[in-house]
């Protein structure tokens, strides 16, 4: 005789409340990743004006990432504090704010301040919309919805900037990019406050200033450590700046463990599937954000196309990330993320591969062949890690752990920028000092061994024989550095697929998402 089961209470389904603050999240996410990708396709410009170096150039792109990294767990720790609505517009008026700063810039020094303000403010978004989702999502399957769309939200940014921004570069000057945040902005402060929920944690209490400023000094160091070793070889500098920013991490950790109102509970990562999947997520950007660097800067300054051609040629890769993000929950819900992450991974490194086989003369089509592989393969990735990672806290802390997990993929966006993209300057400067072609003045050789916008620029100035050859040498040696970066990630993205197979094995299948549901309507 069978006893009977104790009834069990489902969870709320969304409303149309809910679904449309989604709508309003996503839009959000969409311009956090624009801010990105149109500054790449701007990149040509960029060079061209303000005549940076090449270590400038490389802080101008990933300071914002840095800064973000730097900032995300305090901002997501805030946010348990203050409200993550209040964060979150807050936030959203310090972008618009910043971004009319970075349009008018008119140094290399000025450009990479106000995008260091920009990253601080643009990291209030994401762990505020993440933790609000799950917040506002309780029923699984509508969550991982959700997350899927959430995800699909940045690869449409990704897609939507480059666009967008090619149209602008094609009519005004570089600075137009950053004024595609302030609509978006605006909409988000006015549609926000009344669609989104407001919500904090009762218990949460005073903010640690000096863990937040620890946790930025720390980061910081070491990535100007590793910046300086990549552009100017091991010393004495770049040394002491990792060692620092290391010992500042421990103490860092050390001090979380012994606050009674810590940053993050460190505790989380004694959870072998949270750490795995933190882990997996963080190189799995690195990858992924390495390799884009190039492609921009390849399109426009070896295949010569115009800005909004580039931006064009972007979004199959676009395309082909918002499908598998999305498709993701529905097809592959029943089965293990191990196995769904792993394979993810082994389809991005085989177009990581395929990107070695691109030169100088030709290579269009395996660049966006490639580029389409390496989507298809991250799209689930990103979405199943993230939802390990976040759904591993108690709900009061999720701002915190969507902090952490936040930090973890600007982190590795940014240091795959740092390490993969100086090692391409490397590869670059050295491919230039070997073949430089008699007759260049010393000056106009500084400025091509530099970057390859400036030998763009100086070549255009010198006698035709001379730079044409030049500018082909520099192009040369530029895709040089695209081959054996792409080809480094593509061995990293194994190794991942690897690790990821076995940490994540006990891992149970995420719920199977089905069609979205239809909200409910509204309480009045």
């Amino acid at each position: 005789m069978s006893t009977p089961s104790t009834p069990t209470t489902s969870p709320a389904r969304a409303g149309r409340r809910e679904w449309t603050g989604l709508a309003v999240l996503a839009l959000a996410c969409l311009l956090y990743v624009m801010d990105l990708t149109v500054l790449q396709l701007a990149l040509p410009q960029v060079s061209a004006d303000l005549q940076p170096s090449s270590s400038q150039l490389l802080w101008i792109v990933d300071v914002y990432g840095f800064m973000v990294a730097g900032a995300l767990v305090t901002m997501g720790t805030l946010g348990d504090r203050i409200g993550r609505r209040r964060l979150l517009l807050v936030g959203a008026a310090a972008f618009g704010l910043t971004s009319v700063l970075a349009a008018f810039s008119t140094t290399p020094e000025m450009l990479i301040a106000n995008r260091a303000l920009l990253g601080l403010s643009g990291a209030t978004i994401a762990p505020s919309t993440l933790s609000l989702i799950f917040h506002m999502f309780r029923d699984p399957r509508e969550r991982s919805l959700a997350v899927g769309i959430w995800i699909g939200a940045f690869s449409a940014g990704s897609g939507v900037g480059p666009v967008l921004g090619g149209v602008l570069l094609g009519w005004f000057w570089w600075g137009s990019v950053f004024l595609l945040a302030l609509p978006v902005m605006g909409a988000l402060l006015v549609v926000g406050p009344r669609v989104l929920p407001e919500f904090r944690d009762p218990d949460a209490g005073r903010l640690d200033v000096l863990s937040a400023a620890m946790s930025v000094v720390a980061l910081l160091a070491v990535v100007f450590g590793v910046k300086r070793i990549a552009e100017h070889g091991p010393g004495t500098g770049a040394f002491v700046a990792i060692a620092a920013g290391i010992v500042v991490g421990a103490l860092w950790v050390r001090r979380q463990r012994r606050l009674a109102e810590p940053m993050i509970d460190v505790g989380l990562f004694r959870n072998r599937r949270f750490t795995a999947a933190l882990v997996v997520n963080f190189l799995a950007i690195f990858v992924m954000i390495g390799y884009f660097l190039f492609v921009a800067q390849y399109l426009q300054l070896v295949l010569g196309q115009a800005a909004l051609e580039a931006g064009l040629w972007s979004l199959p890769s676009a395309a082909a990330f918002v499908v598998a993000s999305q498709l993701a929950p529905r097809v592959l819900g029943g089965v293990r993320p191990a196995h769904v992450v792993a394979g993810g991974l082994a389809c991005a490194a085989a177009g990581m591969f395929v990107l070695t086989t691109v030169t100088a003369q030709q290579g269009l089509a395996a660049l966006v062949l490639a580029s389409v592989v390496i989507s298809l393969g991250m799209g689930p990735v990103f979405g199943l890690t993230t939802e390990i990672v976040v759904g591993s806290a108690p709900e009061e802390k999720a701002g915190a752990a969507s902090g952490i997990s936040e930090t973890a993929a600007e982190l590795g966006g940014a240091l795959g920028i740092a390490v993969l993209g100086s090692i391409g300057v490397a590869l670059y400067r050295g491919g230039i000092a070997d073949a430089l072609p008699a007759g260049v003045p010393a000056q106009a050789a500084a400025a091509a061994e530099e970057t390859l916008g400036g030998a763009a620029r100086v070549a255009a100035e010198l006698p035709a024989p001379v730079g044409g050859e030049l500018l082909g040498v520099a192009r040369e040696a530029f895709v040089t550095g695209m081959q054996v970066t792409s080809f480094a990630a593509g061995c990293v993205a194994v190794v991942i697929a690897v690790v990821a197979a076995v940490a994540l094995r006990t891992a149970a299948p995420a719920p199977q998402a089905g069609p979205a549901p239809q909200p409910e309507p509204c309480p009045a």
